[in-house]
């Protein structure tokens, strides 16, 4: 059931009836594929159900050093840096034997070590690297390159450290097809969004946006409120509607990541650290690797650190949200909505996906609150 921005957080904060959630057995499978456009965008991004993440530090060491950053937070920061090309390309070609087919390669900053981004590469050639874009990776290195940006270069400065970030960025990366920049919305940075996306586009960048998801024990003036959040909400979708090239994002993107419950609280999280099953799914095959190639399940994520109540990252809603495909298949809306969401993630995060229209315009509600409180205690 689809409805306004305001009602869709509405009702669930307030308690009140105002969106009619269709029984989940209303609509079969096969009725919600009778829409042509529905049955073309699912048998585009089914293709790609092959894949199976890991993640990868590559190394502790960092140029910079941001306010609110994961990373030094935790144990993984004090790892010895296994820096033998021998060792990781055993690594790979022991991950790609057990199904991994798509790597995440982050760390502090990958972009130090990029002879070792090579291997990677040259072992599992689908995958993405995370980078602050300062240093411009080979392109002999075929992943979606994600470089992140946390407002204009004054903001830069102030809680990253560096000097022109931003046009540093766009000067090494404007015209490399690898590139999509990360706009990670904090509760200081809304307004410099706009400012920051018209330059991207004028330059010819693609753009996403993220959310900060504060580090365990992190309370600095960073971390979204609920005020935040709503700004953030009508500031994503009307850079939407101004930069609908240019920007990858979806509707759905901007309920599922600006709600006031996290990820987790909403969808339930699939990855280790949150998720004791080991049968089926991100449980099973999900490792997140320190650099020195050691992992640990009890703190496995695809961001290692963060504060699991405030998570809203993209790259945790990349899983979490499109792992949940039967929940949304409750009814159209719900499922164009999702399909929406694997299109923009797919797009974002695969070299060479194109993405598609989006099919929903406006605002739909997640799956049933109560649903999920029954299955996540399941």
């Amino acid at each position: 059931m689809t409805g306004s921005m305001f009602d869709v957080y509405a009702t669930e904060n307030d308690g009140e009836n105002k969106l009619k959630i269709q029984n989940e057995n209303a609509w079969k499978f096969s009725e919600i594929l009778e829409d042509p456009m529905v049955k073309d965008r699912w048998e585009k991004v089914r293709k790609y159900f092959f894949l199976r993440e890991s993640t990868y530090d590559m190394t502790t060491r960092c140029n910079i050093r941001c306010e609110g950053c994961y990373y030094y937070e935790g144990e993984k920061q004090f790892t010895n840096d296994n820096r033998s090309p021998e060792a990781w390309q055993k690594l790979m070609q022991t991950e790609k034997e057990r199904g991994i087919t798509y790597v995440v390669l982050a760390g502090a900053e990958p972009s130090l070590v990029p002879e070792l981004c090579e291997i990677c590469y040259q072992k599992i050639p689908l995958g993405a690297i995370a980078t602050n874009g300062l240093k411009k990776l080979s392109e002999q290195i075929g992943y979606r390159i994600h470089i992140s940006v946390w407002g204009n270069d004054n903001t830069s400065r102030r809680i990253r450290g560096a000097e022109n970030m931003l046009i540093s960025q766009i000067d090494k990366y404007k015209d490399d097809p690898r590139a999509v920049f990360v706009y990670t919305f904090t509760r200081e940075n809304i307004d410099e969004a706009e400012e920051v996306v018209r330059l991207l586009d004028q330059n010819g960048c693609r753009t996403t946006f993220n959310m900060f998801s504060a580090p365990t024990g992190y309370d600095g003036t960073l971390r979204h409120n609920e005020k935040s959040l709503l700004h953030v909400r009508h500031t994503m979708t009307a850079l939407m509607k101004k930069y609908p090239v240019s920007i990858w994002y979806s509707h759905y993107n901007v309920v599922a990541h600006t709600h006031p419950l996290s990820l987790h609280d909403l969808y339930s999280c699939s990855y280790p650290r949150m998720n004791v099953s080991k049968s089926i799914g991100l449980g099973r095959s999900f490792r997140q690797y320190r650099s020195d190639l050691t992992w640990n399940r009890d703190v496995s994520c695809c961001v290692p650190d963060t504060d699991c109540s405030d998570c809203r990252h993209y790259a945790a809603g990349s899983a979490v949200v499109t792992a949940r495909m039967f929940r949304h298949a409750a009814n159209p809306d719900t499922f164009k909505a999702w399909l929406d969401y694997v299109d923009t993630y797919l797009t974002v995060w695969v070299m060479g996906y194109e993405k598609g229209e989006n099919l929903c315009h406006e605002p739909v509600a997640p799956p049933d609150l109560k649903v999920l409180i029954k299955e996540s205690q399941e």
